[in-house]
């Protein structure tokens, strides 16, 4: 039986541009994205030229966001690419779509979970000398969120917001001390240098670089808790703006103060510790101890986004009657999505806890494989996406939008893309930074057909047996009324 109208409904017109430009730009982590993502990158894939993927990507997904935004306007759903790919492609291709979106959602959410403990373990370390697991700060910070994840949601946004102010000032000041002291080799543009994206290692770039922007596309996931549909549209620009920004001149100004050739060695040699030792050589040790605070701080902010994200996923396929009708259970007090919430929660505290008695290493085979992992997911979510659009406004008359809108940049976006999946695949292994014929270069990508498949396989059977869930699919909050006018049409 399908939930309720009132347990179904999230906070209407709570969020406004600003509120969902800190939800979108924290899940990005940019500190996390420039002090580990990118370090790491450098450091297994051997590559120099991340600063420049992230200029690419940003306009790529500027290219995509046109679409994208445009579709916003007319399907508002908490499950945004779930939403918009059963709307433009059809209900089966959504559920499948849904199933890669939990997944991927979830790996990026526990990934995370990860790099917040152990950053949270060393830097107690650091200023205290006291050894702590990873895993048990893991849990603390889980515990947090936990709390933090039934309540208001612009209450949330306004945590986020103090935690993503600071760490972007920090980083601005870090940059502007990297070039004002750069390395023997003096303030260069080589990692910049386009011909970079013309060489084998375009694959590797590309892909490092989009999973920095994970989380852009949050800002429809908020779209049914916005004042209004502009809301989404203008924070979903910002954040893409702020995003591709911060990231380009972060990156490419750790390459200034190591020199672009000594940038990999660097970072092979200090890991995710490079940004502050950089910055320990040119600024005040008060200043970089509050810079690695502010990275623990920045792991957790992003957490807490991708946590709300996960549990309106979760809502959206509850209420619409693809996963558990229980999903979609909301708090009568805040109207966050309580059981999406809790349901997010016990996945990362089962992941914490396997990877912990597994003895496994939670930076490898957590933050950096399963933040890679789950953008591949999102970047063929993307890709989706892109068709959808295409797809829905074929069939939708007098919608008021330019064929620019709504076909052409699309289309683009979708060919363009569909270059990016392709260079991931091919070099996913290197991504991985695995050796030369490692079956996790194919099997980890390959999962996600799996996860299409079966995805699809449900969608087909929600059609069968369960006619009015399969109705229901894509509704957002409207998908309750498919209820009633089945009840109404059966009484008439």
């Amino acid at each position: 039986m399908p939930p309720s109208k009132v347990s179904a409904a999230l906070a209407r017109a709570r969020l406004g541009v600003t509120t969902i430009v800190f939800f979108t730009v924290a899940a990005a982590a940019p500190e996390t994205v420039v002090g580990g993502g990118a370090v790491s990158g450098f450091a297994v894939s051997g590559v120099t030229g991340i600063p420049l993927g992230y200029l690419a990507i940003a306009l790529v997904l500027g290219l995509f966001a046109i679409g994208y935004v445009t579709m916003s306007q007319h399907v508002e759903n908490a499950g945004a690419f779930y939403a918009y790919i059963a709307k433009g492609l059809g209900r089966v291709a959504g559920t499948a779509a849904g199933g890669v979106a939990l997944v991927s959602y979830l790996l990026i959410l526990v990934s995370l979970v990860g790099g917040f403990g152990v950053g949270a373990a060393d830097f107690v370390r650091q200023v205290s000398g006291v050894s702590v697991p990873w895993w048990a700060l893991a849990l603390v910070g889980l515990a947090m969120i936990a709390v933090l994840g039934v309540l208001r949601i612009d209450v949330n946004g306004r945590v986020l917001g103090v935690l993503l102010l600071a760490e972007v000032a920090v980083i601005l000041v870090f940059d502007a001390a990297f070039v004002s002291a750069p390395s023997d080799a003096g303030v260069v543009l080589d990692t910049l240098n386009p011909a970079q994206l013309m060489t084998g290692a375009a694959g590797v770039i590309l892909v490092i670089a989009f999973t920095g922007f994970i989380g852009f596309e949050n800002s429809t996931v908020l779209a049914e808790e916005a004042k209004n549909p502009r809301t989404v549209i203008y924070a979903t620009y910002i954040s893409l703006a702020v995003i591709g920004g911060l990231y380009s001149l972060s990156t490419w100004a750790m390459t200034v103060a190591t020199g672009p050739d000594n940038i990999v060695v660097q970072a092979e040699t200090h890991s995710t510790e490079l940004l502050f030792v950089l910055a320990a050589q040119r600024l005040p040790g008060a200043l970089v101890s509050i810079g690695s605070a502010l990275y623990v701080t920045s792991l957790f902010a992003a957490t807490l986004s991708f946590h709300h994200v996960c549990a309106r996923y979760f809502f959206a396929m509850g209420r619409e009657g693809v996963g558990l009708p229980w999903w979609a259970t909301t708090s009568p007090r805040t109207s966050a999505p309580t059981a999406g919430s809790l349901t997010s929660t016990f996945v990362a505290v089962a992941v914490v806890a396997l990877v912990a008695v597994t003895g496994l290493d939670p930076i490898t085979y957590l933050f950096f494989w399963g933040a890679s992992v789950g953008a591949l997911g999102v970047l063929t979510l993307v890709l989706l996406t892109s068709l959808a659009v295409v797809g829905y406004f074929v069939r939708v008359r007098d919608h008021g939008h330019s064929r620019w809108r709504t076909a052409v940049a699309p289309a683009v976006a979708a060919l363009v893309l569909g270059v990016v999946l392709f260079l991931t695949v091919a070099s996913f292994g290197t991504v991985l930074g695995v050796a030369e014929g490692d079956p996790a270069a194919w099997a980890l990508p390959l999962a996600f057909l799996v996860v299409l498949l079966f995805g699809a396989i449900w969608g087909l059977a929600l059609k069968r047996f369960r006619p009015m869930a399969y109705a229901r699919i894509g509704m957002g909050a409207r998908a309750s009324t498919v209820q009633l006018e089945q009840e109404t049409a059966d009484v008439h």
